[in-house]
């Protein structure tokens, strides 16, 4: 990056795509930012490489920094930022993150060289269902401007991939692209106004209607190549963004309206531009070709006379179709699409009925020739869009905290008059209450009772969801997540209120139903472990049992955030496991399928790193071809931020799903049971390690909020939501999303590692934990994403954070601890794996974080300056300015930070 002509400074990474994009970044600092900021870059950038090189007699990058002014702080913070920024793009276009088996195609060959027939995938596709889940978790500092900018070079970079010298509109491949990147140079990287509701919808929406909506399509397209037959429509797409209200009191009834309206006017939106241009395409004459009956009957309903398409039944049937669409989105989404139809049409049901007749389409020009019309392309496509998405796009979830539902329905009973108080009921009481009343139809709110904010607020919430279901069909909104989930009655609660909208009934012989499936979240490490007995007991109810009979499954979600700041890294890991396998046997005894919600987010410390390594490692049998993922923040750009990089992350969940269901597990159960035993000895004592000092230590929480940027991460204006759940400061109240956020900034990563170092170091059987590390997936990706954490943490910088905790007693001796920790996690990791140096055995990754390690020293040295200076007072509002950028360039060359 940057490097002037005749430098000897060579460039870290090999990718040519870095060099390019690099290169170009510097000739537009220098053209807009100007000769001295490029110099002063230039040399910062370099001594920082060489001192990385170790090459003898490389100056500091110190000196470099020095000589900066406020205003060529925040311009050199902006060049590492974007740079970084490249080279996340160049290394998501290399496809760095190919795991062998990870495309349905490798999976099906592994399965059938296991033995494994095609019927017998075809039918646990039939009953499965993977489902990333876009949630609005504030880890994301990138605007998306910035974000649509990096993706029109990415298009760019694949046309001049293809040879292509000049673009459509006929420009300079090459030019286009520093444009690109010269408006990057001069776009505003910070938000200056905080994040609304609706502006997260937006964000989300715009990625399914510029990703998802073609790239789900075109990836059963190959999987149907691949498999030789058309597999069912097992990979769907779900969000949480309007309906999460779990300590956002800015989701109401509105927001999810809201979303409802522009996630389904976005579906219907591109049903008809499709059919627009399949009417146009196809132009087959009733003189030319023999057109089936149905086809005919569809034109004549289609009411289109126009002379010059009296012989063209194929474009009057699409004609018929459009109309019918554009009046489905006048009654549903309120207003005329776009393009309106000059044909009155009957509006849709549903679009299994707009299915229907593109079938008939399809059928018709099936019968005719060899059938080459038909199979594939566009109306292929569209067919499959119209199954995966309906006329809502994405299924939206509704999330509360189980104290909320709690308040919520001891109002209701008491405003009824059938409890006085229900919070002071034991248990069991509330359980027998609560059955008692999902025993029959009858609603305890009243239509004119007026009720609390916050019960008014949550009945309008549950009768907006049943007009999104009535709109939209039952796919629109199908799951209720509790957070917090402690108790039976957590669940019980959620079917009462369920009911006040009649969306949970009792027909006349006693047997129940409920449209949307009351999910528990099972969050904390007691929670996790309490788990198994929670479901116990939900399923001994008959009527609960029944209705998730009738339904097929029942969904459990499991946090990985919470579960990780209760306890630590390996303890969370393990317990999430161990409830995994222990809700098994109850599912089974119950005789209702396990579909698990895996609450992750981007870093190793809030359940990220690799999603095809994670589901591989779920206990045996748990996954069952049912799986769902919440993806969030930095994730959903790297992840979906283009098309073929959403093909690439939707394969490689479905493949995962397809070989964790099917594929036969390798370990001796001999062995199996030697491995778990020592995890759990593992588990219980980094689980010692870490509560000790996160938690019984003394002034461990003023240490944290002095040595990080945990106050003024929550400045950033990257998500609707506080920051903490209270007004507490308390490590216990604080959200998971900044705690692992702010130990990123701060380069130690404490959250994805803390504890497992002293608890593997201690454990006397080393060669167990060899054989373990090298046979076992399960502790293959706990070391895996532990690795990468400890690659990217850096404690010669963190400690210059140490350094801004006042008392230097309390500093010396907590970073004391933790640096001794991080010394025996990496230790204690590479005995394990038998390597001699973090990476070792991955030189894509290592390579990776290398080269982006030159470029995230400087900024963290920044940043700890200006923390300094804005913590003694100092009243300029660029310093403020200035650690708001370097936590957006830390967090952009870190990827996955929160």
């Amino acid at each position: 990056m940057l490097t002037m002509n005749g430098s000897k400074t060579q460039p870290i990474s090999q990718n040519p795509d870095v060099r390019l994009l690099g290169k170009m970044l510097g000739d537009v600092i220098r053209a807009y930012g100007g000769e001295k900021l490029y110099r002063q870059t230039e040399y910062i950038r370099s001594t920082s490489v060489d001192r990385f090189r170790r090459i003898e007699g490389a100056g500091t990058s110190d000196r470099g920094l020095g000589a900066l002014s406020l205003d060529d702080t925040l311009n050199f913070v902006r060049g590492f930022m974007l740079f970084s920024l490249l080279a996340n793009l160049a290394e998501d276009r290399q496809g760095l993150a190919h795991e062998e088996g990870a495309t349905v195609a490798e999976a099906f060959a592994r399965l059938k060289a296991e033995g494994v027939g095609l019927d017998s995938i075809i039918k646990m596709l039939s009953n499965s269902l993977v489902v990333p889940v876009l949630t609005a978790h504030p880890t994301e500092v990138r605007r998306k401007s910035i974000i649509d900018h990096k993706n029109r070079i990415a298009t760019l970079m694949a046309l001049r991939d293809e040879g292509h010298k000049i673009t459509q509109d006929g420009d300079n491949i090459e030019s286009a692209i520093y444009r690109q990147i010269a408006l990057l140079w001069q776009t505003r990287p910070l938000r200056r106004e905080k994040l609304f509701v609706t502006d997260e919808i937006e964000n989300a929406r715009s990625y399914m209607q510029e990703v998802f909506l073609t790239a789900l399509p075109k990836l059963y397209m190959g999987w149907e190549k691949a498999l030789g037959v058309r597999p069912p429509g097992f990979v769907r797409l779900g969000t949480w963004i309007g309906g999460d209200r779990d300590g956002n009191p800015f989701v109401d009834a509105e927001t999810l309206r809201f979303a409802i309206l522009r996630d389904g006017g976005t579906a219907i939106r591109h049903y008809l531009e499709a059919i627009h241009k399949l009417g146009a395409e196809i132009s087959i004459s009733s003189g030319m070709s023999d057109t089936p009956e149905e086809v005919l009957a569809l034109a004549e309903r289609s009411g289109d006379s126009a002379p010059s398409r009296a012989d063209e039944p194929y474009r009057r049937a699409l004609s018929g179709i459009y109309a019918r669409l554009a009046a489905t989105h006048v009654t549903l989404i309120g207003d005329a699409p776009p393009r309106p139809s000059g044909l009155k049409g009957q509006p849709y049901s549903g679009p299994d009925e707009l299915r229907a007749d593109l079938i008939i389409v399809a059928s018709g020009l099936a019968q005719d020739g060899d059938g080459a019309l038909s199979s594939g392309g566009a109306l292929g496509r569209l067919i499959r869009a119209v199954e995966i998405f309906g006329f809502h796009l994405a299924t939206l979830d509704l999330r509360q905290n189980s104290d909320v539902h709690e308040r919520v329905v001891a109002e209701l009973f008491k405003t009824a008059g059938v409890v006085p108080d229900y919070a002071a009921l034991d248990e069991q009481s509330r359980v027998q209450l609560l059955i008692s009343e999902l025993s029959h139809n009858r609603p305890l709110a009243g239509e004119w009772t007026v009720y609390s904010d916050e019960t008014t607020k949550e009945l309008a919430i549950i009768r907006a969801a049943a007009r999104a279901q009535a709109d939209f069909g039952p796919q629109a909104i199908t799951t209720y997540n509790i957070s917090k989930t402690e108790s039976v009655s957590d669940m019980l609660e959620v079917y009462v209120l369920l009911k006040q909208a009649g969306l949970y009934r009792v027909a006349e012989d006693g047997t129940p139903s409920a449209t949307i499936m009351s999910v528990p979240l099972f969050e904390t490490i007691a929670d996790l472990q309490a788990a198994p007995e929670t479901m116990r007991a939900f399923f001994v109810i008959p009527n609960m049992r029944a209705l998730a009979k009738a339904r097929g499954h029942q969904e459990v979600m499991i946090g990985y955030s919470d579960s990780n700041k209760d306890g630590g890294y390996l303890t969370s890991t393990w317990e999430l496991h161990e409830a995994s396998s222990a809700l098994a046997p109850v599912f089974a005894e119950a005789g209702v399928a396990m579909q698990l919600f895996h609450g992750r987010g981007g870093a190793v410390g809030r359940g990220g790193g690799s999603a095809f390594g994670a589901i591989l490692a779920q206990p045996q049998g748990t996954v069952q071809g049912r799986i769902r993922i919440t993806e969030q923040g930095e994730v959903i750009a790297a992840k979906y931020g283009t098309v073929d990089n959403a093909v690439t992350s939707l394969e490689t969940m479905a493949s995962a799903a397809m070989l964790a269901t099917l594929s036969s597990d390798s370990i001796p159960q001999a062995d199996a049971r030697r491995y778990e035993a020592a995890m759990a000895q593992l588990s219980t004592a980094a689980f010692v390690c870490y509560r000790d000092l996160v938690y019984e230590t003394p002034d461990f929480r003023r240490f944290f909020r002095q040595m990080t940027p945990i106050g003024e991460i929550a400045t950033l204006k990257i998500g609707s939501r506080p920051s903490s759940r209270t007004a507490s400061d308390r490590i216990e109240d604080l959200r998971a999303i900044p705690w692992v956020f702010s130990w990123a900034q701060a380069r130690v990563m404490l959250p994805g590692w803390y504890g497992t170092g002293q608890a593997l170091n201690d454990f006397a059987d080393k060669g167990l934990l060899r054989a373990m590390a090298g046979e076992w997936s399960y502790f293959q990706t706990i070391l895996a994403n532990m690795e990468m954490v400890l690659a990217k943490s850096d404690m010669g910088i963190a400690a210059h954070y140490a350094g801004l905790v006042e008392d230097s007693q309390l500093s010396g001796a907590l970073f004391g601890r933790i640096k001794d920790g991080w010394n025996a996690s990496r230790d204690s990791l590479l005995d394990a794996t038998g390597q001699s140096h973090l990476l070792e055995a991955n030189p894509a990754l290592h390579n990776s974080i290398r080269l982006r390690l030159p470029y995230i020293e400087p900024l963290n040295l920044l940043q700890i300056e200006l923390l300094k200076r804005y913590r003694a007072g100092e009243a300029d509002e660029r310093i403020g300015e200035g650690i708001q950028l370097t936590i957006n360039a830390i967090a952009t060359a870190l990827r996955n930070s929160g």
